[in-house]
């Protein structure tokens, strides 16, 4: 019903909406594909209406510190000063952490956010002006596929050293009850390698989260050294991940994009945030690296899965 509600926005001609302004702040950074379909999707619902949408980077994703954090939800509020929006979409964990619960806790502008992995209570979530969707990944099934593959019952952890990334970890632990053998963190490319080469030998399977953050990070080189050191099944909760794992559950980053356009017109049509329940997405890709299938001798593909090569 509250799906039905969101996506339905009958009631409210398209006159209504003129004169109104939409504030999108983006944690991140234009090509981070983590982002960029959320902005996308933003964009195609509200092309259709007479509101004018404004749109923020923080690029907090490339500069991890607290310094440039703080930084970066200053002029993020020096803008929403500037602009007035009547709504505000804001984007994954910085934006919720260093902006909304800093500045505007309770406030009368109303709030939407995305992307926040896992729970938005660490961020006092819900407040009366703040409503959102928060980003899960499908953990069970990406690691009910790797099991089917692994030799052992041994589990490592590798990722870029963010803020998403540690809270990722957190939950995989808190939530799955998963008891990871081995954690790695890597702040450079050579970190990552020299990380990547040991799980070969010290797991059996692992599961490998965002790499977007790592310093001097090379899309085609790490393709290429993946496909050469692999010797365990690897997973991955990213579409883009995909070229140095075996299997993802990918999540549909659209979804929560137009969850929160929609939601941003029933605000705009007078609902309060707090009569919008804070909810998770639901959608995602099943994809099958073949070329690191080959490589680990895998014959079969799983079903309804998208064949990446």
């Amino acid at each position: 019903m509250l799906l039905a509600l969101l996506f339905t926005n009958g009631a409210a001609s398209e006159s209504s909406y003129e004169g109104k302004k939409i504030l999108y702040i983006n944690s991140y950074h234009i090509g981070y594909e983590g982002s960029d379909p959320i902005t996308e999707s933003i964009q195609g619902v509200l092309k259709n209406y007479p509101i004018e949408l404004k749109i923020v980077y923080m690029d907090t994703k490339r500069n991890s510190s607290e310094e440039f954090s703080k930084a970066a939800a200053l002029k993020a509020r020096a803008v929403i000063e500037e602009f007035r929006p009547d709504v505000v979409i804001a984007s994954d964990d910085n934006a919720s952490k260093y902006l909304i619960m800093a500045y505007y806790k309770d406030a009368e502008l109303p709030f939407i956010f995305c992307g926040v992995n896992w729970d938005a209570s660490v961020y006092g979530f819900p407040y009366k002006n703040v409503t959102g969707m928060i980003e899960v990944a499908l953990v069970s099934e990406i690691f009910r596929h790797l099991k089917k593959y692994a030799k052992g019952d041994r589990i490592g952890f590798i990722a870029g050293d963010t803020l998403s990334e540690r809270k990722n970890l957190e939950y995989y632990i808190k939530r799955f009850n998963i008891q990871f053998n081995r954690i790695y963190f890597a702040t450079t490319f050579d970190e990552w390698k020299q990380s990547y080469l040991k799980l070969q030998d010290e797991v059996d399977m692992a599961m490998m989260t965002s790499h977007v953050g790592i310093a001097n990070w090379d899309d085609a080189e790490a393709r290429a050294f993946a496909e050469q050191y692999v010797k365990i099944p690897i997973g991955t909760e990213h579409r883009w991940s995909i070229p140095f794992a075996l299997v993802s559950v990918a999540k549909d980053f659209e979804e929560m994009g137009a969850w929160s356009a929609h939601a941003a017109l029933k605000i705009l049509d007078g609902v309060p945030p707090s009569r919008i329940p804070i909810t998770a997405n639901q959608k995602g890709h099943l994809l099958f690296n073949a070329r690191i299938a080959e490589r680990l001798e895998i014959n079969g593909v799983p079903a309804l899965a998208e064949i990446v090569r």
